[in-house]
């Protein structure tokens, strides 16, 4: 179970990170969405989920690229923002849980279907 410094630390990122990926000049990671961010113990690491489920895989490898290369610019807005001594190390992965989520939901509309489909006859 995390701390709550931890779960506050990782609420704060959730608010900050946008902010920062706004004042950037690529217009496909301004408004990229964050769908959630784990930090590691000490704050040390945090890989930082986003959905890119508008893009191909070509395009996702693209924008975690640059992700990768704004790095250093995100971490100093946090650092600008929150007055902290050190920021995490940003890691950028693609957020698949939302695709999961629609995959079961279509087995479950599937199983419901055939289950009235057999309930019927």
């Amino acid at each position: 179970m995390k701390s709550i410094n931890l779960q506050r630390t990782e609420s704060l990122l959730m608010e900050l990170i946008p902010m920062a990926l706004s004042t950037l000049a690529d217009t496909r990671i301004n408004s990229l969405p964050i769908t959630g961010v784990n930090c590691k113990n000490g704050k040390y690491d945090a890989i930082v989920y986003f959905d890119g489920s508008d893009y191909n895989k070509e395009e996702v490898k693209s924008i975690i690229a640059t992700l990768n290369k704004a790095n250093g610019r995100i971490k100093s807005d946090v650092l600008a923002s929150t007055g902290w001594y050190k920021c995490p190390n940003f890691k950028f992965e693609l957020d698949t849980s939302l695709d999961k989520s629609k995959h079961i939901e279509d087995l479950f509309a599937k199983i419901k279907k055939d289950k009235m489909k057999s309930d019927k006859e």
